[in-house]
C-alpha cells in the first residue's frame, strides 16, 4: 500500500500526510511540482520529526510516476469527489497506491483517466470535498483494514 500526492498545494497538508504515512509504515509518492518549495529541508519542516521515519519518493511529473508504478504492477486508486465507486464498495488490494489530487484543482482528466479505480468518500450532499489529509487518512484506513495490513 502507498499514498501518492499529485502536485500538492499546501505544505501543512503534505506534512500531515507524511506523518500519517510514517505512523502506518506506508511510502509516499509526491508528484511534482508542488505549490510550495519542496526541498528535503522544507518537507522535513512540514512533517516535523516524522519525516525521517517516512519513505518519500519525489517524481518530476505524472508521466514519471505512472512509469515507475507500472513496473510494480500495482493499481492506482484515485480518491476523488468525482469517483463512481463509494469507498465502502471498493475492494482494495495490498499493492494499491492511493492517489490524491491537489487541494485547488484535483487531477487533470488525463491523470483521472489513467487511474485503475476512482473512489469517492461518501459525504452529506452539498459539500464539495474533504481536506486532502483527512481524505488520505480515511482512504488509507479503509484500504489497510480490507487488506489486513495494519501495523501490529
Amino acid at each position: 500500500m502507498r499514498l501518492a500526492l499529485f502536485q500538492p498545494d499546501i505544505a501543512g497538508n503534505v506534512g500531515t500526510i507524511i506523518r500519517l504515512a510514517a505512523c502506518f509504515a506506508v511510502p509516499v509518492d509526491i508528484i511534482m511540482p508542488c505549490g510550495f518549495p519542496a526541498s528535503d529541508k522544507q518537507l522535513k519542516r512540514a512533517a516535523m520529526d516524522y519525516a525521517d521515519a517516512a519513505s518519500i519518493t519525489r517524481h518530476p511529473n505524472a508521466e514519471a510516476f505512472f512509469a515507475e508504478r507500472s513496473e510494480t504492477r500495482g493499481r492506482i486508486v484515485l480518491l476523488t469527489s468525482h469517483g463512481a465507486t463509494p469507498l465502502p464498495d471498493f475492494r482494495f488490494e495490498p499493492g494499491d497506491t492511493l492517489l490524491l489530487g491537489s487541494e485547488s484543482a484535483g487531477v487533470p482528466p488525463e491523470v483521472h483517466d489513467r487511474a485503475d479505480g476512482r473512489v469517492r468518500i461518501p459525504m452529506v450532499a452539498g459539500f464539495r470535498s474533504l481536506n486532502i489529509a483527512v481524505a488520505a487518512g480515511i482512504g488509507l484506513s479503509e484500504a489497510l483494514r480490507q487488506t489486513g495490513q495494519y501495523p501490529q
